[in-house]
């Protein structure tokens, strides 16, 4: 479009006008998609199926993907699933599936692949769902996804192996969902050195059952530097899981590319020097003086102060 602009082919209006249609895109009045997120933050734009008719919720989620190759919507009913089916089956688009929410991906579109690992735990199977939508988001970044569910603490023996496991599978950020009393996330914070993102979940019984226990335990955690994000936010754990990845593995490339440039540097300074060493060049092992006389030092006869040779001693 730039080049286009300089080329004289686009007005400054015209081309005004092609960049707000690529970063928005208005469907009906109802609805202002930003089709610019993913460019800007590389998180791409998520519909909350919940609150819209499912027609409404199929078409959004389709108008993404046929802008960026994929859409993704969360917080789906049965009835919702149904209607995004029957949407993709008849643009030949494919349905990735996570519990209550999908992916809706262009025919043999994959997002550009990413060196970063997010791991996702869970407490309970009821917590499953809104950790998918987290394991979905960062499946949509390009990002290595591994989940691991039903490791809560009345079972504590339970989560040792999948936490030990993950770490050697080499996540680079842990989202730990938990309802109930929402104990692990601060737990896992506790033995590791990975960054850890607590998200609750409004599983539980009577006070505190729609997630405000868990919220408040994980936010007076013991454990420095967890960091908690809202009650069912899974979408919003699994962004800043992406976002941490995705710029702990900008930091390996970089961290190889300068290696490569100070070994081929390197390699082109210095050469190995393969003549043999003179006497000048040689020295004695550390510690003992050269003692030796230089062959090449030439006999001398001292003179006297009148410039006369000095007679020798028999």
């Amino acid at each position: 479009m730039l080049r286009r602009l300089v080329a004289g082919e686009l007005s400054e209006d015209e081309a005004l006008a092609e960049l707000r249609r690529i970063q928005l895109d208005e469907l009906g009045g109802r609805a202002r998609l930003d089709l610019g997120r993913y460019l800007r933050r590389g998180i791409p734009e998520v519909v909350l199926a919940a609150g819209k008719s499912p027609e409404e919720a199929a078409r959004l989620a389709l108008t993404m993907a046929e802008h960026h190759g994929q859409g993704l919507v969360s917080r789906m009913t049965a009835v919702h699933q149904s209607a995004l089916r029957d949407a993709t089956s008849a643009s030949g688009m494919q349905v990735v599936d996570y519990h209550s929410s999908a992916r809706i991906l262009r025919r043999e579109f994959q997002p550009e692949a990413v060196d970063g690992k997010v791991g996702v735990l869970t407490a309970g199977t009821s917590d499953v769902p809104v950790a998918d939508e987290a394991r979905m988001v960062a499946e949509a970044c390009g990002l290595e996804t591994r989940l691991d569910a039903d490791l809560g603490v009345a079972g504590l023996h339970r989560f040792v192996g999948p936490l030990s496991a993950m770490l050697e599978w080499g996540a680079d950020v842990i989202v730990v969902a938990a309802g109930m009393d929402g104990v692990l996330p601060g737990l896992v914070a506790g033995l590791i050195d990975v960054p850890v993102i607590g998200l609750p979940v409004s599983t539980g019984y009577g006070r505190g059952g729609a997630g405000e226990a868990a919220l408040t335990t994980m936010l007076q955690s013991c454990s420095t530097g967890l960091v908690v994000v809202n009650i069912d936010n899974g979408v919003g754990a699994g962004a800043a899981a992406a976002l941490i990845a995705a710029r702990a593995a900008q930091g390996r490339r970089r961290g190889r590319k300068i290696a490569r440039t100070a070994s081929t540097s390197a390699a082109d300074r210095s050469s190995a020097n393969t003549a043999p060493a003179t006497m000048r060049d040689a020295s004695a092992p550390p510690g003992i003086a050269n003692t030796s006389p230089r062959s090449t030092a030439a006999s001398r006869t001292p003179a006297s102060s009148h410039g006369k040779p000095r007679r020798r001693r028999p």
